[in-house]
């Protein structure tokens, strides 16, 4: 996997840096995996999973962090993100960059909570845009067990050393934890639901999430599949909010199962 690179896009106009990285660029004739980070994620934090996976399913990969988070643009220190902020990611952010990085065809989107939530939003606006969604853990809906484990890490950054183990991940810390805790801790974000927006999917989605999760109900992905009826359900026992890092094998072996069956040769 080659070194991380840094593309520049124009956001609400300034110029922001978004830290990126390629995984088997050279693979032009097959699907393009974009890789979409949790709230507190970063192309560092993913460690190996991106390889391991696109050399197990065979597929390039493309994985970046978003402003606030790893080497991207951090938050100004003033900046409070608004309660849309999701789908300024996807509808401005994520386009943005791909658009920099001269990304043609039907890219694949794989989202981890947030992520996943975002991932969701882009192939809800851009249906035609996309080969197919995994969504791992991601939230259409603000649920009150999921802010009380969001308070439970608010304690944690200020009491443990829960702050030094995420410096390793981002270059400024504090923007991209407060950025992501003060957002989800806002009474105004409890009415946060995309529910109504994903019909609009068209694509194939692979919806994923643990049986213990901590920030949500398996309820997420069940109601994903109300509404997306082409979803495709993976409820994984022992495992809480990140499959990735729970129940790996079980999880790639899904994903690579799930783009070799819905894969279109002609859109790579």
């Amino acid at each position: 996997m080659s070194g991380t690179e840094l593309a520049e896009i124009d956001w609400q106009g300034r110029p922001v840096r978004i830290e990126y990285q390629w995984i088997s660029p050279e693979l032009t004739d097959r699907p393009l995996l974009v890789f979409l980070h949790e709230g507190l994620g970063s192309v560092a934090m993913w460690r190996d999973f991106p390889q391991r996976l696109c050399e197990g399913a065979n597929v390039r990969g493309l994985v970046y962090s978003r402003p606030g988070y790893g080497a991207s643009t951090p938050r100004e220190p003033d900046e409070r993100w608004a309660v849309d902020y999701m789908h300024r990611q996807a509808y401005q952010v994520l386009p943005a960059l791909l658009a920099a990085l001269k990304v043609t065809g039907k890219p694949w989107l794989l989202g981890h909570s947030d992520g996943g939530s975002i991932a969701l939003l882009y192939a809800a606006r851009f249906p035609s845009a996309v080969g197919g969604l995994v969504v791992m853990a991601p939230h259409i809906l603000v649920e009150d067990y999921g802010l009380k484990s969001i308070r439970q890490a608010r304690d944690a950054y200020a009491t443990t050393d829960l702050r030094e183990k995420l410096s390793r991940y981002h270059q400024d810390v504090d923007s991209a934890f407060w950025g992501w805790n003060h957002i989800w801790l806002n009474p105004e974000f409890e009415a946060w639901n995309i529910e109504h927006e994903l019909p609009a999917i068209t694509c194939p989605v692979l919806a994923v999430q643990g049986l213990d999760d901590e920030y949500g109900s398996i309820e997420q992905i069940r109601g994903i599949a109300r509404l997306a009826p082409q979803t495709q359900l993976l409820e994984l026992p022992d495992c809480r909010h990140s499959p990735h890092r729970d129940q790996p094998t079980l999880l790639m072996g899904a994903v690579g199962c799930f783009i070799t069956q819905n894969h279109n040769g002609d859109n790579p």
